[in-house]
C-alpha cells in the first residue's frame, strides 16, 4: 500500500438508525445519500438559493434530488412496497471518493441484488456520476428507472422538457428548471442516460410539471449481470442565468468524455491531492484515520469552480438540522483556509474570492452601523455576501471580530502562496478596510484604546469590554496592513500602529490574560479558553512567562468546555505547548477524537455523550480544520509568515505521547511542492 493511501472508514451494513447519511459532494454540488441511494435524499448546489420557510432569509435550499430511481421485478415496483428493499453494506472508499451501496429487492417470485456506485466528478465539477448493476435470480422483466426527483421541494417547475430546442435528436434524456421559494434562485439540470443495448427506452411527455425520469426495461435473466448509468448536470444560476440550457452542455461535453474516462479521471485527481496526506508515524492507527477522514470531508468539499465559498458543514445538511442556513461564517476563515491553502490552493483562492466579491456587502454592512472601513457579515448570504443572520441578529451585532479572521485567511493565503498580485489586488483592500475599521471600533481611553461591547468566540449573550482574543489578533492585523503597505510603498495611516501599541489586554492578578474585562470563571461559558486562539493558531506575541500562566490556567477548565464545537480541537496543541505530552494526547481525544460518531467517521458538531445543546450534525468543519490546522502548524511549530519557507519552523516539536513524527510528502508553498518531516524534539524541517 502506498504511503499516500488513506484508511477508508470501515463498511456499513444494514440499516443506519439514528447516524447521518452518507456525504458526497466535490465542492460544487453536495448530495446526503441514504442507504438506499434511489430514495431521495437530499442535494445542495453551492450558490442556489431561496428564501427559508420559517425565518425568511437568504438560505441555501435544497435542489430536486438527482440520482432518485426505481426498481421494478415483474412490474412490481420497489417504491410501491418499501419493505422489498433491504439494506446490505455501504462502503467509502476514500481514496477514491466513490460511494458503493449493495441491495437486496425482493418483489413477488423473484430477488435482486444491486449494487450502485456514486461520487461527484471533480473534473467536470457539474457532474454527478452512478452506476447500477443488477443481478436477479431468475428470469423476469426487470425495469430500472433513473430521475430528477422534486417531491417535497419548497419552490417550483419554471420548465421541463425532453426535447434540446433546436436540435432534431435530444442531446440528452431530458433537463428541468427549478425555481427556489421566494423566487431567489434558479437551478438547471440535464439528466442522460445508459443501459443494455437490448434494453428499451421510455418517458412521460405529457407530465409537464412532474419529476423528470427516464425507465428502461428489458428480459432479465439469471446469472447476468446488467449495468445502467446516469449521469446528471447541475448549474445553479450563480454561475450562469440559464442554468438549464448549460447544464445541458455541460452534459454533452460529459458524454463526450464517456463514462469510464470521466471515472478514471476522477480518480487521478484524488490521487493526486492524497499525495498531501498527514502522516502520523508512532500515533494509533485511529488517529491516522481521524486525520485521513478530516482531509478527506474538507477537501471534497471544495473546489475552484465553486461561487459561494463553503458553509460550516461543506454542502451537506440534514432534515433535523437548518439553524446555519448555509451561511458563510468565520469558522470557514479561521479553521478551514489555512490547511487548504496547502492541499489545494485554488478551492482556497475560490473561498477567498467569495469574501472578495462581498467587499461592497461589507463596506455597506459598516456603513449601516456607522463604522468607517469594511465589516463582513456574521452570517454572509451565498449570493452577494450579505448579512443574512436570522431575526434580531443579535451575534452579528457584537460578534464582530469575524473580521479579524477574514483578513488574517487573506494574509495567511499571499503568505503561503507568495502571490504578489493577489496581494495588491485582493488581500490589500481587505487588510486596509479592516485596519480602518478597527481604528473606528475602538475607543481612545486614558491608558490607551478600549474594545467596547463585543464579544468572542464564546459567543455570550451579553457583551464583554476588550475580548483579549479580539485585541491580540487585531494587533497583528494592524501590524501587518501596515508592513503590507510598506512592501507596496503605499502610505499607512499612522492610527494603525498608533492604535496597535495602545491596545489594552486584559490581565488578571496571578498574571493570567483574562478573556475580557471584569472576567470571571463562574460566568455563562467561563471556561472557554478563547485567549488561547490568540496564542495558536494566530501566534500572538507575548512572554513566555504570560503564555505558560495562561495556557495553564485555561487548560485547567478543559472539563467544563469540551463538548462544545471549535476551540475544543485545538486543546492538545496548547497541552503539547506545556510540554505535557500526555495531556496533549488526552485532550486531543477529548477535544477531538470523541466528537466522531455514526457512519463513515463524520466529526460532529458537539459531542453526543455529553448534555449539549445540539443535535447530531456534521461534517462540522471548525473541528475538522481546526483538528488539521493543529497536525499541520500547531504540533510541528510551523509559524507561515512573509519570509522565507524554511524559517517558518519556529519553535522545538512536541508531539502527544507516543508519536514519534508527523510527514506530509506534498504541502503547495510559493507554487512549488514542499516536504514536511517534524519529529518529536526536533525542528521542524520543510524542504523542497
Amino acid at each position: 500500500m502506498s504511503a499516500w493511501s488513506p484508511i477508508s472508514p470501515p463498511v456499513e451494513r444494514g440499516p443506519r438508525g439514528p447516524a447521518l447519511p452518507a456525504y458526497v459532494s466535490n465542492g460544487l454540488i453536495g448530495l446526503r445519500l441514504r442507504e438506499n441511494p434511489l430514495e431521495s435524499g437530499m442535494c445542495i448546489i453551492s450558490g442556489f438559493v431561496g428564501e427559508h420557510h420559517e425565518r425568511r432569509i437568504e438560505a441555501a435550499v435544497a435542489a430536486p434530488y438527482p440520482l432518485a430511481g426505481d426498481i421494478a421485478l415483474d412490474g412490481l415496483w420497489s417504491a410501491d412496497q418499501p419493505r422489498s428493499v433491504e439494506p446490505i453494506a455501504q462502503a467509502y472508499d476514500f481514496e477514491t471518493a466513490e460511494l458503493t451501496s449493495r441491495l437486496a429487492v425482493r418483489l413477488g417470485e423473484r430477488r435482486a441484488d444491486i449494487e450502485i456506485v456514486a461520487f461527484a466528478s471533480r473534473t467536470h465539477p457539474t457532474i454527478l456520476w452512478q452506476e447500477i448493476n443488477v443481478e436477479v435470480d431468475g428470469a423476469c422483466d426487470l425495469m430500472v428507472r433513473a430521475r430528477l426527483d422534486t417531491t417535497g421541494l419548497r419552490g417550483r417547475m419554471l420548465e421541463r422538457r425532453l426535447d434540446t430546442p433546436g436540435e432534431d435528436e435530444p442531446v440528452c434524456d431530458g433537463s428541468i428548471l427549478w425555481e427556489s421559494e421566494g423566487a431567489m434562485g434558479r437551478c438547471g439540470l440535464a439528466l442522460l442516460t445508459d443501459a443494455p443495448e437490448d434494453a428499451e427506452r421510455s418517458q412521460e411527455p405529457w407530465d409537464a410539471l412532474g419529476p423528470l425520469s427516464t425507465t428502461w426495461t428489458l428480459r432479465a435473466r439469471k446469472g447476468r449481470r446488467y449495468r445502467f448509468r446516469q449521469l446528471v448536470s447541475l448549474i445553479p444560476d450563480a454561475l450562469h442565468h440559464q442554468p438549464h440550457r448549460h447544464a445541458v452542455r455541460m452534459i454533452a461535453a460529459a458524454k463526450d468524455t464517456g463514462f469510464d474516462e470521466l471515472r478514471t479521471r476522477n480518480r487521478a485527481v484524488w490521487r493526486d491531492l492524497w499525495k498531501g496526506r498527514i502522516r502520523l508515524v508512532g500515533a494509533e492507527a485511529k488517529w491516522q484515520a481521524m486525520a485521513d477522514a478530516a482531509f478527506f470531508y474538507l477537501n471534497t468539499s471544495v473546489h475552484a469552480s465553486s461561487p459561494s465559498s463553503t458553509s460550516i458543514y461543506g454542502l451537506a445538511t440534514w432534515r433535523d438540522y437548518h439553524y446555519y442556513f448555509g451561511h458563510v461564517m468565520w469558522d470557514v476563515d479561521a479553521f478551514a483556509i489555512p490547511p487548504l491553502a496547502f492541499s489545494q490552493p485554488d478551492a482556497a483562492r475560490a473561498m477567498l474570492e467569495f469574501r472578495f466579491r462581498g467587499l461592497p456587502a461589507a463596506r455597506a454592512n459598516a456603513q449601516t452601523l456607522g463604522r468607517l472601513g469594511v465589516q463582513f457579515p456574521w452570517e454572509a448570504g451565498p449570493l452577494r455576501g450579505e448579512e443574512a443572520a436570522p431575526g434580531g441578529a443579535g451575534a452579528a451585532a457584537r460578534e464582530d471580530h469575524i473580521n479579524i479572521h477574514v483578513a488574517r485567511a487573506f494574509a495567511w493565503f499571499a503568505d503561503v502562496t507568495g502571490d504578489e498580485q493577489f496581494l495588491r489586488e485582493k488581500a490589500w483592500p481587505v487588510l486596509s478596510g479592516v485596519a480602518d475599521w478597527f481604528v473606528d471600533r475602538v475607543d481612545r481611553a486614558r491608558s490607551g484604546y478600549d474594545l467596547r461591547e463585543g464579544g468572542g468566540p464564546a459567543e455570550r449573550k451579553e457583551t464583554d469590554d476588550n475580548d483579549a482574543m479580539t485585541l491580540l489578533t487585531a494587533r497583528i492585523i494592524l501590524e501587518r496592513a501596515s508592513a503590507t503597505a510598506a512592501t507596496m510603498s503605499l502610505p499607512a495611516p499612522k492610527a494603525w500602529n498608533r492604535v496597535a501599541e495602545g491596545l489594552n489586554v486584559p490581565v488578571r492578578a496571578d498574571g493570567v490574560i483574562a478573556t475580557h474585562d471584569d472576567y470571571r470563571v463562574t460566568e455563562e461559558k467561563g471556561a472557554t479558553p478563547s485567549p488561547l486562539m490568540a496564542f495558536f493558531p494566530y501566534w500572538a506575541e507575548v512572554d513566555a512567562d504570560t503564555m505558560q500562566k495562561t495556557l495553564t490556567f485555561y487548560l485547567s477548565l478543559w472539563k467544563d468546555y469540551v463538548g462544545s464545537p471549535m476551540l475544543p480541537a485545538l486543546y492538545g496543541v496548547w497541552a503539547a505547548w506545556t510540554g505535557d505530552r500526555v495531556l496533549s494526547l488526552k485532550l486531543l481525544d477529548e477535544g477531538y477524537g470523541r466528537y466522531q460518531y455514526g457512519r463513515f467517521q463524520q466529526t460532529l458538531e458537539y459531542r453526543l455523550d455529553l448534555p449539549s445543546e445540539g443535535v447530531a450534525s456534521g461534517p462540522f468543519f471548525a473541528n475538522m480544520g481546526g483538528f488539521l490546522t493543529g497536525l499541520m502548524f500547531g504540533f510541528t511549530g510551523l509559524k507561515v509568515g512573509p519570509d522565507d519557507p524554511e524559517d517558518w519552523p519556529s519553535r522545538t516539536v512536541v508531539l502527544p505521547d507516543g508519536w514519534e513524527a508527523i510527514e506530509c510528502d506534498r504541502l503547495w508553498v510559493r507554487g512549488r511542492p514542499m516536504k514536511l518531516r517534524a519529529r518529536h524534539g526536533e525542528r521542524a524541517e520543510l524542504t523542497d
